[in-house]
């Protein structure tokens, strides 16, 4: 490899433009490469792409822009001054995922281990500032060691502007953050801000204190796997919002995910024509979803049955299961879906149900991204320990966000829609521009076996045969307040539908709304529960 001086040594400057040209495309060629031969192979090793390699994978073919490509950085002491890598460690630009601009950052672990110092952290402050002001989605592809300890404070304030423009950013463009490698202290905040959080198996992690400090201070022993890997942020902690095996496939969703997405929130998703009769029944639904409120299903199904094709990106699938949120098209044009999963108890609200449902809306709203939500819900999670840790505060997280959203809000009760729940679903009541139900719907208060025992506890505790009692007692209350017309026939439910028509219904109705318009009260911000 040649060796390219700052400056030429011992000798003339190179004669003609000529020269002077073969020696920039020489060190575009340098810096290209990285470092070394043995500093890419031991990051194949480890079964990891390069910058450059991940970036290629996330933009069109050739419309990658490189910013700042020659950039070193000005530290001194500890051996810095010796060693000033061109790009120090971070590859920043713009280019294209179908034919959109996007721009994006990759740290490069080849160099410093991609710790953040301050040259570093000024070319990702660049390409931020930005994607801002051009309207247009960030991803970064993380693989860094950190800070840059042997730039102390410098590298610290780094991080800081990092954290300010990602807070600046939120609501305005698509934040993705994509970990390939290590994430770890204070390092781990600007995924946390971000829109969506993607993960690599095995070779991603994220923690604020690794597994030796915490040994150090509780004893307890952990890998950095078991402590912050991929498996646990997507089903545990909640921190990740989708899960991979291998980078390629991880990249190749990502591309998938900003195709469902606008460039910013000024403007609408992008819509594409579909194939996919917009008036198709959905006759199998009559045999998906049984009329026993009590038998679970698959509310995947269900979803595949509506939209487009069946296709659909689900969000956070592993973790808070009980509820499911996912972006898909409907007739060619993209929604937020929010669906109770009577598969994972029996669909019920809960503390991690409620966060991840109003972190999600919060997002389509953001984005002009209309909200379908699909009830079967029998109420929220009964429990000690769900109210000592506060599911009146988080279950009116979910609340907030949806009387703030102002894009197109569809409600269909598909069965049970019980007490609380069923208002902070999305109800009439809190805003829903349009309610529709199927014919098993119960809309109630509670489920008839509980409201019986309540209204006529002193019949049923006197009457000869008390079990007979409760059983005429149940039916009475279904007949008189939970019969499939009675929201209907109060101005609750704007129609009682077959579930055939229902991906046909949807469609118009969103059609209908696509012009909607709503403002929220002049406000420096609001206050939502915490």
């Amino acid at each position: 490899m040649t060796v390219l001086h700052d400056a030429p040594v011992g000798g003339e400057a190179p004669a003609d433009a000529r020269s002077r040209v073969a020696e920039l495309h020489e060190l575009r060629e340098q810096v290209r490469r990285g470092p070394s031969e043995k500093a890419t192979e031991a990051q194949h090793a480890k079964g990891k792409l390069t910058a450059r390699e991940r970036i290629e994978l996330l933009l069109d073919e050739g419309s990658f822009h490189e910013v700042e490509p020659l950039r070193r950085h000005r530290a001194q002491g500890f051996g810095l001054e010796a060693k000033k890598p061109h790009t120090d460690g971070v590859v920043v630009g713009w280019g294209t995922v179908h034919g959109r601009t996007v721009f994006t950052y990759a740290h490069d672990f080849r160099i410093f281990g991609g710790a953040l110092g301050e040259a570093h952290a000024q070319k990702i402050h660049k390409i931020m500032d930005m994607a801002i002001a051009a309207g247009a989605p960030l991803v970064s592809l993380n693989d860094g060691a950190g800070a840059r300890i042997q730039e102390g404070v410098t590298a610290l304030a780094g991080y800081g502007g990092i954290f300010q423009r990602n807070t600046r950013a939120s609501g305005v463009i698509p934040q993705i953050s994509v970990m390939l490698g290590p994430c770890a202290g204070g390092a781990a905040y600007s995924p946390a801000l971000t829109d969506f959080v993607f993960m690599v198996r095995e070779t991603s992690q994220m923690f604020i204190t690794g597994p030796d400090v915490v040994q150090a201070v509780t004893g307890e022993k952990i890998t950095q796997n078991g402590l912050g890997g991929a498996d646990v942020h997507s089903s545990v902690s909640g921190v990740s919002h989708f899960v991979y095996d291998d980078e390629q496939s991880c990249i190749e969703e990502v591309r998938y995910l900003l195709s469902l997405l606008p460039q910013n929130n000024r403007e609408m998703p992008p819509a594409v024509a579909s194939d996919d009769p917009v008036d198709r029944r959905n006759e199998s639904l009559l045999d998906l979803v049984p009329a026993d409120g009590n038998r679970p299903y698959d509310m995947r199904k269900v979803i595949e049955e509506i939209v487009d094709h069946g296709e659909y990106l689900e969000v956070h699938e592993r973790w808070a299961t009980n509820v499911i949120c996912a972006l898909a098209r409907v007739d060619g044009h993209v929604v937020g879906i929010i669906a109770n999963q009577p598969q994972s108890l029996a669909g019920v609200l809960d503390i991690n149900a409620s966060e991840k449902s109003a972190r999600f809306v919060q997002m389509c709203d953001a984005f002009n991204i209309p909200l379908v939500t699909m009830l079967d819900v029998p109420g929220f999670l009964p429990g000690v320990d769900q109210e000592h840790d506060g599911i009146i505060r988080h279950g009116a997280k979910l609340l907030y966000a949806y009387c703030n959203a102002t894009v197109p809000r569809i409600q269909l009760i598909l069965r049970k829609a019980y007490g609380g729940a069923y208002i902070v679903m999305d109800s009439r009541s809190i805003g829903a521009d349009l309610s529709f139900a199927w014919p098993t719907n119960e809309i109630a208060v509670m489920g008839a076996e509980g409201a019986a025992n309540v209204i006529f506890r002193r019949d049923i505790s006197g009457a000869d045969d008390p079990d007979a009692m409760r059983a005429q007692k149940i039916k009475e209350y279904k007949s008189e307040l939970m019969h499939p017309y009675y929201a209907a026939e109060r101005g609750l439910v704007d129609d009682v539908i077959d579930p055939a028509e229902t991906r046909a219904v949807l469609a118009s109705s969103l059609a209908m709304l696509r012009t909607k318009h709503a403002d929220l009260p002049s406000r420096k911000h609001g206050n939502p529960p915490m």
